[in-house]
């Protein structure tokens, strides 16, 4: 059976309840009392007050969907540009997106020590933008370039000359391409040089406090590495804002597909192949081969009158006649070959 508690009971429960809770409450005109404000009950004066820490020197500009949706098109970046630079250089680059950030410009100003700073247009977006790569970075890559095996000799200033000017003009280049095409899911844009320093106090690109986001990657070319950041100011950013969010970075990079299609249709249509007219072919001995002189005929295996091969790789691509224009050796396409293999020299003729 369950108890039930008499009404003598719950009038002596209640009574309890209501003695305990004077307790707790300072007597009125106490010190440390609180005053009874009208229309405020016990439960209000006891809630927390909820605040929030704002620091007006660094005002938030960005969301965190933005940030988030910036991340990853800036990992699109570091992959992009990461495989276009190994080939460039010929050698394997890594390039790691290590954070995204809102800060003061003068804040990511002082940050750059010893780096190349390179000072770009978003057109049709309003202002300038910024890549820094650390000089030690930018040396092992000039290195290469240039047949070296990518090391780093220190200077005393942090300067380029003539020659190694439009090497790194190269390398950036290929930097803003591989940005133009991680951003086309948000917006288009064409990005333009306009300025390399290695000084830091001398790139302005807006007010000392206005807020950038600060991309932030590490770069590694073969043994060597180093820092490689972006800084993007709000300003010219803002109006494309409402453009930064997840939602529209994954429904414009479902498009993408087709305009990359386009972009690596132009780069392979460009890139040269060796392409070399085979006028005739034969075999020799070793030691015939080494018996040859100055004056000597060597008999090939097509006759003079019949076409010779045109190899694109090392398969026949094109049937072709020699002849001259001018006092260059010229030959004539007269024919495309499709899917034959290279031709084999006949045996050689039997001498005596």
């Amino acid at each position: 059976m369950v108890e039930i508690l008499s009404q003598e009971e719950i009038e002596a429960l209640l009574a309890s309840l209501s003695g305990s809770e004077e307790m707790a409450q300072p007597a009125a005109g106490a010190p440390g009392a609180v005053p009874q404000m009208p229309g405020v009950g016990k439960a209000d004066r006891r809630a927390p007050i909820a605040y929030e820490v704002y620091d007006f020197r660094r005002p938030d500009k960005f969301s965190k969907d933005q940030l988030r949706t910036m991340q990853m098109l800036h990992e699109t970046f570091a992959r992009l540009f990461s495989s276009t630079l190994s080939a460039y250089l010929r050698a394997p680059v890594h390039i790691d997106l290590i954070s995204v950030e809102q800060i003061p410009y003068d804040e990511y100003i002082r940050a750059i020590t010893s780096s190349l700073i390179n000072i770009f247009s978003m057109q049709p977006l309003s202002g300038q933008a910024l890549l820094e790569i650390e000089f030690d970075v930018i040396i092992s890559m000039i290195d290469r370039l240039l047949g070296g095996p990518g090391t780093v000799v220190k200077r005393s200033q942090p300067a380029l000359t003539d020659i190694e000017r439009p090497l790194v003009e190269n390398v950036v280049d290929r930097a803003l391409s591989a940005l133009r095409t991680a951003w086309e899911g948000i917006v288009s844009f064409t990005p333009i040089r306009e300025g390399m320093e290695t000084s830091a106090q001398f790139v302005q690109i807006v007010p000392p406090n206005d807020i950038v986001v600060s991309i932030l990657f590490e770069i590694r070319v073969g043994e060597t590495h180093g820092a490689m950041s972006l800084c993007i100011p709000y300003l010219l950013l803002k109006p494309v804002l409402s453009k930064l969010s997840a939602q529209r970075w994954f429904s414009g990079s479902k498009r993408a597909p087709s305009q990359h299609a386009v972009l690596i249709a132009q780069q392979i249509q460009q890139t040269r192949v060796p392409l070399v007219a085979v006028l005739g072919s034969t075999r020799l001995t070793l030691r015939q081969i080494l018996d040859l002189k100055e004056g000597d005929v060597i008999l090939l295996t097509r006759r003079t009158n019949e076409p010779i091969d045109i190899m694109v790789g090392n398969k026949v691509k094109f049937r072709a006649r020699p002849g001259l224009r001018g006092k260059h050796v010229v030959v004539q396409i007269e024919k495309v070959v499709a899917n034959q293999p290279v031709a084999k020299p006949n045996p050689p003729p039997s001498s005596t």
